[in-house]
């Protein structure tokens, strides 16, 4: 566990500095999932940084492409690219965009246009069983994103393929681009209504290592896909940006960004050596 929360922190530094330097926006979303790639990246993908199409991989989409800047953080730090080609993040020319990208080694699907990615996630799951080959899919989806009625498609379509090779995770950090989730369009009783779609649905704090690690390894039982609803804070491990709308779009100024790394150093010291 204590690799993950490294990782996560170091996910978390780069991620803010990416933000700032590119006066881009999403780092509150970026926040929020830090964890949960830490964990799936350090403790549960099998991966192969120096083959980033091996077929033997596991297949990650990250849903909600504007927290690409997490998601590039994560693969740096496993080896799949140098760490140094984060400092073109939002560059003119550069291959790293706002958005996730496919150009990117170690990224399957380009992302951003939201609620397409578990409809895809689907059909690479249904194509791996129907092949016989054994590798998992993974799809992170923020919650806002829920509000896409092409995922509802996707939800329909993989129970009703026994897709119990497809992990949903939803990053419920319940504050999406204008408002709290629940004032613009409420998703409760979510668990419920995934269940009435014939999924197996679990809850967990999605900042807790050990629970994301032990709803991750386990695939869906009696055929059903599974869905991972990961209750999370926007902004998480930044004080002055948690549970705040502002920093879905805002950048951290140069005092900001201070502060911010600051309080990460104060919990998780940089190793020196």
């Amino acid at each position: 566990m204590k690799n993950s929360i490294l990782l996560a922190a170091e996910i978390r530094r780069h991620a803010l500095i990416m933000n700032h330097n590119a006066n881009a926006s999403h780092i509150g979303g970026a926040l929020s999932i830090a964890d949960i790639l830490a964990v799936l990246y350090e403790r549960v993908l099998t991966l192969f940084p120096q083959e980033p199409t091996n077929p033997k991989r596991d297949r990650f989409l990250l849903s909600k492409g504007h927290a690409c800047s997490a998601l590039y953080a994560v693969l740096a730090l496993k080896d799949f690219f140098e760490v140094e080609l984060l400092d073109t993040y939002s560059k003119n020319g550069s291959k790293f965009t706002t958005h996730a990208s496919h150009n990117i080694p170690g990224i399957e699907l380009s992302t951003g246009s939201l609620g397409h990615a578990l409809s895809v996630g689907c059909g690479i799951a249904l194509a791996s069983k129907r092949k016989q080959n054994y590798f998992r899919t993974f799809v992170l989806v923020s919650d806002g994103e829920l509000d896409e009625g092409s995922n509802w498609e996707a939800i329909l379509f993989a129970p009703h393929h026994k897709l119990d090779n497809l992990t949903l995770i939803v990053d419920y950090n319940k504050i999406q681009s204008l408002g709290n989730v629940d004032d613009v369009l409420s998703l409760e009783p979510l668990k419920s209504k995934f269940e009435a779609f014939n999924w197996e649905a679990v809850e967990i704090d999605g900042h807790d290592h050990e629970a994301i690690y032990n709803s991750l390894i386990t695939s869906g039982r009696n055929a059903k896909p599974k869905v991972i609803i990961a209750h999370t804070i926007k902004g998480k491990g930044i004080d002055f940006m948690e549970n705040q709308l502002l920093w879905h779009y805002k950048s951290p100024n140069e005092k900001e960004l201070e502060s911010a790394i600051a309080q990460l150093n104060k919990v998780h010291p940089i190793d020196q050596s």
